[in-house]
């Protein structure tokens, strides 16, 4: 029997082939029509994410700025790079007597730190030189000090920033530039290695940018490092530069910029006793001073250096196998 055609749908005619393989494909639903289909989705949840970028972004943007009348509120703060200044109640520190050996840097610092806070014109200070040998310490003993004996609408503010957050430095100098108070800011250990080119914004906050440092703000900086930087840093420069004398000066111009260098050295055997004594008799602790000497050189032995930071230490082992609580007395 004789095939019958293929009949076409809705009555169009026989299925040829090429028609039929047509016909079939469009049933089907391709990679693109499924595409098609989930793009609003996708669309849409791109479009969200891309709101709630912005909308975080703007929040972070948007945090208020700390008003004057809040630094009332403690002597002391903590920057954070987010524009928020957070209270310190207490800090850690010592008293300035209890410092030994650094009596013509303390003088110095002294000096500065009361001239600005009797707003007259002061300098920038860097302190540097051997570790643990009371850089930190004395930065925050003078602002106690200074602070002492002044009523509250005149006690300086200490500013702690940390070295990772110095980029955020000139948003803080603007924050702090309205105020009525005057400030320490302060950066403890700042050291530059490798590639970091954030010390450019140090330097044109401290000189040269067209603001200028605000008349009420001072800054202090501890580092191990005369110039901040490392000295294979240094010589890298040298040796790779078109012209090295350029590329040097370009990099130690940073620590120019503090008008004051206040050098630390390694103390002397007497020194580092005298600063175990001076602890021992601040919280009164009893013992023999043949014994007190014998057992502060033989810690210091052990620790292969003498310093504050090391005469600090062994009078904390010393209270407490003493049973003393470390309590001014």
């Amino acid at each position: 029997m004789p095939k019958k055609p293929n009949k076409s749908p809705a009555g169009k005619g026989p299925l040829t082939p090429a028609r039929k393989l047509a016909h079939v494909a469009a049933k089907r639903p391709t990679a693109a029509s499924k595409a098609i289909a989930t793009a609003p989705d996708l669309s849409q949840e791109r479009i969200v994410r891309a709101l709630e970028t912005i909308a975080a972004h703007l929040s972070a943007q948007s945090k208020p700025a700390v008003e004057c009348e809040s630094f009332e509120r403690a002597d002391a703060y903590v920057w954070h790079p987010d524009g928020r200044l957070a209270a310190v109640p207490r800090v850690s520190r010592v008293e300035l007597f209890l410092l030994k050996g650094v009596d013509r840097m303390r003088d110095i610092l002294m000096e500065n730190t009361e001239r600005f806070a009797n707003g007259l014109p002061a300098n920038n200070a860097l302190l540097w030189g051997a570790r643990g040998m009371g850089k930190s310490s004395l930065v925050k003993a003078a602002h106690a000090s200074i602070n002492a004996e002044r009523k509250p609408a005149d006690k300086l503010k200490l500013i702690e920033i940390h070295r990772e957050d110095i980029e955020s430095l000139p948003a803080l100098m603007e924050q702090l530039r309205a105020s009525s108070f005057r400030f320490i800011v302060f950066c403890d250990d700042l050291s530059f290695d490798g590639n970091d080119a954030s010390y450019k914004s140090l330097k044109a906050v401290l000189e040269g940018g067209i603001e200028g440092r605000p008349e009420n703000v001072v800054l202090y900086a501890t580092s191990n490092r005369r110039h901040l930087l490392a000295r294979e840093m240094i010589e890298n420069e040298r040796s790779t530069a078109i012209n090295p004398g350029e590329a040097v000066e370009e990099k130690v111009s940073l620590s120019d910029r503090f008008g004051l260098w206040l050098g630390f050295h390694r103390c002397s055997q007497d020194e580092y006793l005298a600063m175990v004594r001076g602890y021992c008799s601040h919280f009164a602790i009893k013992i023999g001073d043949e014994a007190l000497e014998r057992e502060a050189l033989e810690w210091s032995t052990t620790r292969g250096s003498r310093s504050g930071r090391v005469a600090w230490q062994f009078v904390q082992e010393l209270a407490g196998r003493l049973g003393v609580k470390l309590t001014a007395k």
